[in-house]
Formats: C-alpha cells, sequence, structure tokens
C-alpha cells in the first residue's frame, strides 16, 4: 500500500532537517502514536524521527475502535515492505527501533541492510528461534483459539487478556488506564505467520541474521513478559549474536509487554537512545 499523506509529510520533515532519521515500528494493539514521547526525547538528542502506520491504520484511536476490521489480514512482508518503502524515501540512512511485532520488523529491515542501527524491545521471535513458553501460548490464545475470526478480522483484547499478556507487571489501575489510552484491534495473522514459522521454509518471519551489512542490533527484553519471555529473546539474540556487527542484549527487570508505553517508558527509551547514539547513528554522513 502507498505512503499515506501524512507519512510523506513526515518523510519530507526528516529529509529537509538535515538529521539522522530515526524510524519507529510498532507491534500490534497499538498504533504509531504510542511512539509520541519516545519520538520527543530523540528528536531532543538531535535525531529527527518518523513513525509510519502499518498498511491501513485508522489515524487515531477513536476511528481504529470504531473500525476494528481496518486491521484485518495484515501480513508480515506486506508491513515489512510498507517500512522499507518508507526508508527508501529518506535521504539519510536511518535508525529503526520496533516493539514486539515490530521489533521483528526492525530485524528483518536490519537484514537487508537498510538501517544505520536497529533496536528490537521485546521482539516477536523470528523463524529459527524454538522456545515457545507456555506464557506465549496463553497470551495469543485470544487469536490462536479463533482462527475463523482473526484471520479475516480484527482482534481486540479483553482488559483480562491484556493484563495477562501486557500488564501483568503492574497494578490494576496503570493496566486499565494504558487499555484505555492505547489499546486497539489488530491483525491476527502475523501470529499464526510466528506460530507456523518453524513448519514453513518460505516463512515471512525470516530474517537474515548473518548479513554483515545488518549494522549494530540491540535487543531488550522485559523480565516479566509474558507476550515475549525472556526465552525466546535470549535465543533470539544467540542467533543475532553470530553477526559480525555490535550485538548486545539488556533485560529490564520487572517489566512486561507494556514496557514502551507503562510508567518506566523512559528508561527503557534512554536505553534505545544511548545505544544508538554510542555506536554512531548520531552521526550523519557529509
Amino acid at each position: 500500500m502507498a505512503l499515506t499523506a501524512h507519512e510523506l509529510a513526515e518523510i519530507e520533515r526528516a529529509n529537509q532537517s538535515g538529521r539522522r532519521p530515526v524510524v519507529f515500528v510498532h507491534g500490534l494493539w497499538l498504533l504509531s502514536s504510542s511512539w509520541d514521547r519516545w519520538r520527543a526525547r530523540f528528536e531532543e538528542a538531535g535525531f529527527t524521527t518518523i513513525a509510519p502506520g502499518w498498511p491501513d491504520d485508522p489515524e487515531s484511536i477513536e476511528d481504529a475502535r470504531a473500525n476494528p476490521d481496518a486491521f484485518a489480514e495484515k501480513m508480515v512482508q506486506e508491513v515489512t515492505d510498507h517500512y522499507l518503502e518508507a526508508i527508501a524515501a529518506l535521504t539519510t540512512k536511518p535508525a529503526v527501533v520496533g516493539h514486539s511485532f515490530g521489533g521483528l520488523i526492525a530485524q528483518k529491515i536490519a537484514g537487508v541492510g537498510a538501517s544505520v542501527a536497529t533496536v528490537a524491545v521485546d521482539p516477536a521471535p523470528f523463524q529459527g528461534v524454538l522456545a515457545v513458553p507456555i506464557s506465549s501460548f496463553k497470551s495469543s490464545a485470544p487469536v490462536v483459539s479463533h482462527p475463523g475470526t482473526s484471520l479475516k478480522h480484527g482482534v481486540t483484547l479483553s482488559f483480562e487478556d491484556f493484563t495477562y499478556g501486557w500488564a501483568k507487571a503492574l497494578e490494576e489501575d496503570e493496566a486499565r488506564a494504558l487499555y484505555d489510552e492505547f489499546h486497539v484491534a489488530a491483525a491476527g495473522n502475523p501470529i499464526f505467520q510466528v506460530v507456523t514459522a518453524n513448519l514453513n521454509p518460505f516463512s515471512e518471519t525470516k530474517v537474515d541474521s548473518k548479513n554483515p551489512d545488518r549494522g549494530p542490533l540491540l535487543i531488550i527484553g522485559g523480565e516479566l513478559d509474558h507476550t515475549v519471555p525472556l526465552k525466546p529473546t535470549e535465543q533470539a539474540f544467540k542467533i543475532q549474536s553470530k553477526n559480525p556487527g555490535i550485538t548486545e542484549m539488556v533485560v529490564m527487570p520487572n517489566r512486561g509487554h507494556s514496557l514502551t508505553i507503562d510508567h518506566g517508558w523512559a528508561e527503557v527509551a534512554q536505553t534505545s537512545l544511548d545505544f544508538v547514539t554510542r555506536v554512531g547513528a548520531l552521526a550523519v554522513p557529509a
């Protein structure tokens, strides 16, 4: 799908800034506006930022809740290609930061050499990551237990499902506030793509972890994440660490899958910012 007028305007702004761009990639059950506080922090540090949506993403939380089927039937490669189209329109090679399925897509982008540095926060597993803890199955149950519906329609989590998968490390009041402020429906197909990845040699969740042009990569895991527990995150790091580029992993103690939007978001954002700055991503080639 073609880039929207809003996305094109963000890209034009980034190109005119003369600064290194950072591309933010959101995952399921969020919109790109979930990155607003991160973007402000990165721009204060000298970067410019863009945060494209997934194809057909509604413009606002209100629009998203009014039309949950806008999210239906999206596939991992389709979404990746949309972000690559945005990156191709930038005049300076960007750093990329992604969360959850956005973390998987960020690694796919890095794997084709399209990012100067990459941060994957609680990334959905790519093909070859074999660890699937029980909590992952339970977190994905709202999707995989109803394939006839979730493959054709947007899937909205109940507050109880959101609490288990995203907000188990939070007090109920904060969990409710995050659910009310950020949660939208999501496509079910990417979850099925991850679930079947190691049975399908042509899976769209495949990541080229060996490409020497992958660049520096930081993987961040939440210690108490139920949706993407530490086991698959550690396994992804082990695979990625065979790349000749810098590969690092940080575990955020007592944090769940909501770590990019909850009360501790700033610590995760600063950890990401420190990494991309340290590996030289702030510098823009003359």
